[in-house]
């Protein structure tokens, strides 16, 4: 290359990182959020990920049907970018460079820095699996519930007047709406005689995971699975119970796992009945036996989630089906350290995930991956890639 052509060129880079600079974020960030336009090139690790294993996630997500929760209006723009996916898709095999070019032909890249902070936050979750029955008897007495007829959800646009700014949903009467039984009040009866008893697991705490993680496993006295997917909350503001335990007996953050949390719950009943209360919160499921057992639980987005290429986030702020590239250094599958450096897909959402840079990865299904997914409490960076 001559002098005059890479003077030129250096050139062209600066002119092109001053107009990156430059550029204003086509989405709305919470007050004190920043959004940095990066070059893909500038990601460590973007080079080597399976774009092509993230561009088949993205495409299934294109074809999904109608979300389980609602989150912000999806873009026109990623409709588009959609149409172009399945298109792509039903045509035949994507490979690696393929699904890198559509990537980075079809997006752009912004780093997404959180009010406060320069880098974003993601904790882990995992569809659990418990032994429960079709009818209450004295091995399975806690009930898990159908959404109630009567329970309405809330939407960003909905104003409810007389009804609590800070409730996601409400009970419709013949009054208008009014809060919704908080779970001490379901637990003691609130929901009695209304038929909505769909299993029954052996105790609370098995339910409180099970509402946790937003769906599950459940292996009948018989050997098979029936599977559990979100079908709606009372809307009662979610209290994190490792948070107040951490507190109440002085255990640190870092050291307050899942593991320990569940541990001791189930060490005593009374404890746990009464620390459970805490977190009015309350979650309904429905049963879904279509769902092939291989197949990961349904999120929020109404599709089947991913391994390690899922994650939830901040319905508030952003769409489903947005990819997003992170870049954290999180416990491994057998133990030790493991850096995940790759591109994922918004597909769920969580009560416990708020905020522009926050973010859920679904770990997997079952005892290992609960116990991997309660370790994930990390700083990871959050890069949105928005549709051009």
């Amino acid at each position: 290359m001559s002098r005059g052509a890479g003077i030129a060129l250096a050139l062209s880079a600066t002119i092109g990182l001053g107009c990156m600079s430059a550029m204003a974020a086509p989405f709305p960030l919470p007050e004190g959020a920043r959004a940095e336009p990066l070059a893909p090139a500038a990601l460590d690790g973007w080079a080597q990920d399976d774009h092509a294993s993230a561009f088949a996630v993205f495409a299934k997500g294109c074809m999904a049907d109608p979300p389980l929760r609602q989150a912000v209006p999806t873009p026109a723009a990623l409709l588009a970018v959609c149409e172009r996916a399945k298109a792509l898709a039903l045509a035949g095999s994507v490979g690696r460079r393929q699904a890198r070019d559509f990537f980075e032909q079809n997006f752009r890249f912004w780093r997404i820095r959180p009010p406060g902070a320069d880098t974003g936050f993601t904790t882990g979750y995992f569809e659990p699996e418990f032994e429960g029955s079709l009818s209450r008897s004295e091995a399975f007495p806690t009930p898990l519930y159908d959404r109630p007829k009567d329970l309405v959800t809330r939407f960003p646009e909905d104003t409810w007047p007389g009804v609590d700014k800070g409730l996601s949903a409400a009970r419709r009467t013949a009054k208008g709406l009014e809060p919704f039984p908080d779970r001490t009040a379901i637990e003691t009866g609130a929901l009695d005689g209304q038929g909505l008893e769909i299993l029954w697991l052996r105790d609370p705490v098995d339910r409180f995971v099970l509402q946790v993680q937003g769906s599950g496993r459940v292996r009948l006295p018989d050997g098979s699975v029936t599977r559990l997917t979100y079908s709606g909350r009372n809307g009662h503001p979610y209290t994190s119970l490792g948070r107040v335990l951490s507190q109440r007996e002085g255990i640190p953050p870092e050291e307050m796992t899942m593991d320990r949390l569940i541990a001791r719950l189930k060490a005593d009943a009374a404890f746990a009945r009464d620390l459970i209360r805490l977190n009015r919160s309350f979650v309904f499921f429905t049963r879904r036996d279509d769902l092939p057992v291989e197949a990961g639980p349904v999120g929020g987005a109404g599709l089947p989630l991913t391994p390690l290429r899922s994650i939830a986030i901040d319905r508030s702020v952003w769409p489903y089906g947005l990819p997003v590239w992170i870049d954290a250094t999180i416990p491994g599958d057998g133990g030790g350290k493991e850096r995940l450096a790759r591109l994922m897909v918004a597909q769920d959402t969580g009560s416990a995930i708020l905020g522009p840079a926050r973010m859920d990865i679904f770990v997997g299904s079952g005892a290992a991956a609960g116990h991997r997914a309660g370790l994930i409490r990390h700083a990871t960076a959050f890069t949105v890639l928005w549709p051009r």
